[in-house]
């Protein structure tokens, strides 16, 4: 800044306060600007990676031997349980011909269709993390035609992918997504007891006649289900409770506490 003349300091024109103000605002809205173009371009490279999902490439998967539930979980069809229950059903040929026995033993250079389709083993395996909103169908098709977790993931990958069990239409959480047929597997049956923690907010205190009742285990659609681990999450909120399970039904476990507790 110019400097001035001590004799002559009176006569310089200074800006007002107003003016001054103005300016602050100004670099003000300047810099919030700058601010929210970096973070909306930081958020857009963030969307970015998720629609690419990850791909985990598997080769040289030797079918030897190897069951025909697992087959198709590994061809992108469903989890080795799902896959099962379509063979059962009739469903699958081998080589031209229906095989209703899961644990048949599959050979290199076996043709298998399964509802129609050509299956072969999925080499780009994918994985899909999802927080699960409310309002949506865990499933990959749904017949009234209500929205379902792949419309969310759309555009994600071009692999057949499907979810690893279930949470209920009104539960939000953690959910994955895959084409892996055996992590599926591994994740969602009973005899691995992989735990899962739900927080489920009531619209009405959880009493103790209820924790009882709920510890002793309750049959839902899946059939029954034990807690591991029930447990007040705020003590000063008897409506906020965390539940601790492993049983094959945790699917309606959360959505269903509510129901419980008014029974």
């Amino acid at each position: 800044m110019k400097k001035v003349d001590p004799r002559f300091a009176k006569f310089v024109k200074t800006k007002s306060n107003a003016a001054v103000k103005e300016g602050f605002k100004q670099e003000k809205r300047k810099y919030k600007k700058e601010r929210a173009e970096f973070f909306e371009q930081k958020k857009k490279e963030a969307a970015q990676k998720h629609i690419e999902a990850p791909k985990v490439v598997r080769e040289n998967v030797n079918v030897e031997q190897m069951p025909l539930n697992k087959y198709l979980a590994h061809g992108g069809i469903s989890s080795r349980r799902e896959a099962a229950e379509m063979i059962k059903d009739g469903k699958v040929k081998v080589n031209g011909k229906v095989v209703t026995e899961p644990g048949y033993k599959m050979a290199n250079g076996d043709e298998v269709v399964a509802n129609g389709k050509k299956v072969g083993i999925t080499k780009n395996l994918v994985y899909i993390l999802m927080n699960k909103p409310k309002d949506y169908i865990t499933t990959t098709d749904d017949p009234q035609k209500r929205k379902t977790v792949l419309d969310i993931i759309k555009n994600a990958t071009k692999e057949r992918v499907y979810p690893v069990g279930r949470l209920d239409r009104n539960t939000s959480g953690v959910l994955l997504i895959t084409n892996d047929g055996e992590l599926a597997q591994k994740l969602t049956h009973p005899s691995n007891e992989i735990k899962k923690i739900y927080a489920v907010t009531l619209n009405k205190p959880l009493e103790r006649g209820d924790f009882d009742k709920i510890l002793k285990g309750v049959t839902l659609e899946d059939g029954p289900a034990h807690v591991d681990v029930l447990a007040y999450s705020d003590a000063n909120d008897k409506t906020q409770v965390g539940v601790e399970i492993h049983s094959a039904a945790i699917a309606l476990y959360a959505g269903s506490l509510k129901a419980w507790v008014t029974t």
